[in-house]
């Protein structure tokens, strides 16, 4: 679904390993320093503490090495399927802090994240009914000449051709999905809400991806980027045949499916019109 990116997952791997001894590292020194004072309060006090410094200290080691693993295997790997919430909410906002300190961008880390995020959302091997799956997507690929209002409904797209919507609609058609535009995380959540979907595929940029995947834990999220050709937040666009992959690999028998746009030149097949494309609910 994606092309294969090693120098991401090498990144994240480094950033996920050297975090994750920094904390344990930490752990340590936290237990150490008061350790003489502690027996003062009661003899067993420092072997009591050292036991839970102990256990957070397996804890973290068994999410890195788990995480770790299934990167680097492509595979869940020691539960690595339940500890996508622990990268999201702990791990990367801790990786952001390390790879400060290093002095590498935000914007590798989280696109690294967005990269791992997915390989093990892919690597849970679930296929959903197409009732399940919303197609999460931003204001920003409409086009900025526009006037017709899609936030509220996507449907009152006229479909002239002239931004991307009129192909992601083409994709709700022809594989049945729930398609929806959001101008801001308040309305992604009340989307989320309403739809309560199984799977996401969400299209944004690094940082709206990063945060929707931590805040819509534990519903998977499948981040596809947006490409931005005239700068961020205007006319954006979106690979079309990446999403269709994407909805092709996760959808129950979608596999099955012909597909919409040709891979390589992200185009409908034979030069007929985007609209006329699919059939309908």
């Amino acid at each position: 679904m994606e092309r294969n990116e090693p120098s991401r997952k090498r990144l994240f791997i480094g950033l996920l390993c050297g975090t994750g001894l920094a904390v344990c590292v930490l752990l340590a020194l936290v237990w150490a320093v008061p350790y003489v004072g502690l027996a003062n309060i009661h003899p067993l006090a420092p072997l009591l503490m050292g036991v839970v410094f102990a256990a957070a200290i397996v804890v973290v080691l068994w999410a890195t090495v788990g995480l770790a693993l299934s990167v680097a295997l492509g595979r869940s790997f020691l539960g690595s399927d339940h500890l996508r919430g622990v990268m999201a909410k702990v791990f990367l906002p801790l990786m952001t802090i390390f790879a400060r300190l290093l002095h590498i961008s935000k914007s590798r880390v989280r696109s690294s994240f967005i990269k791992v995020n997915n390989e093990l959302v892919a690597a849970e091997h679930k296929r959903y009914d197409p009732s399940e799956v919303l197609v999460l997507l931003p204001h920003c690929l409409q086009s900025s000449r526009c006037l017709r209002r899609l936030t509220y409904d996507i449907n009152n797209c006229k479909r002239c051709g002239q931004c991307p919507v009129d192909g992601l609609l083409t994709l709700s058609e022809a594989y049945g999905v729930h398609i929806a535009i959001a101008t801001g995380g308040t309305i992604a959540r009340r989307i989320v809400v309403q739809k309560r979907p199984r799977l996401i595929l969400a299209v944004a940029c690094e940082r709206d991806l990063s945060s929707g995947i931590q805040d819509t834990y534990p519903i998977p999220v499948y981040g596809v980027l947006n490409e931005r050709p005239n700068g961020p937040c205007l006319d954006t666009q979106v690979p079309l045949p990446h999403l269709e992959s994407a909805l092709r690999f996760f959808l129950v028998n979608g596999e099955a499916k012909s597909p919409v746009f040709d891979r390589f030149t992200g185009r409908a097949p034979l030069g007929a019109p985007i609209s006329a494309m699919g059939g309908s609910h």
